[in-house]
């Protein structure tokens, strides 16, 4: 099957948005980051400062362009912060252990999970934060 063929498929067109919604989120969270790690601000810090600009990113994109949901924002918002407090603490745990207890360098700790923090977000952002269950109804507007 042709590569044009198989972007014609909702779901992998989706996928796509999803990629470029993640490099932007993972751009800003590895760049404030690094930024700040190289300002000498420990590793685990910098990288909660980093992951918590990323939030705006990720979640203006998700909502509007990848999902393209119709969850009103108090519905989708507070799932949403559940799914990355899940993706922050595997963050914090990886960094933690990487950098603190292997004293691995911080670039290649915070890659490994850049790697991971994707699949489990678009795996619980797909199935429930802006699944079709989460529309918004009549009643639960935001």
């Amino acid at each position: 099957m042709p590569i044009t063929e198989r972007l014609a498929r909702p779901g992998l067109r989706r996928l796509c948005r999803y990629a470029v919604s993640g490099g932007a989120s993972a751009a800003t969270h590895f760049g404030v980051g690094l930024l700040l790690n190289g300002a000498g601000v420990r590793p685990v810090v910098a990288s909660t400062a980093g992951f918590v600009a990323s939030i705006l990113v990720s979640y203006g994109l998700q909502h509007a362009w990848v999902f393209r949901s119709e969850a009103g924002h108090a519905v989708a918002g507070g799932r949403f912060l559940a799914v990355t407090a899940a993706a922050f603490t595997l963050n914090t745990v990886v960094l933690w252990l990487g950098t603190e207890v292997l004293h691995a360098p911080f670039v290649f700790v915070q890659a490994v999970a850049l790697v991971a923090i994707p699949v489990l977000n678009y795996t619980l952002n797909s199935r429930w934060t802006f699944a079709e269950g989460a529309r918004r109804t009549p009643s639960a507007k935001s």
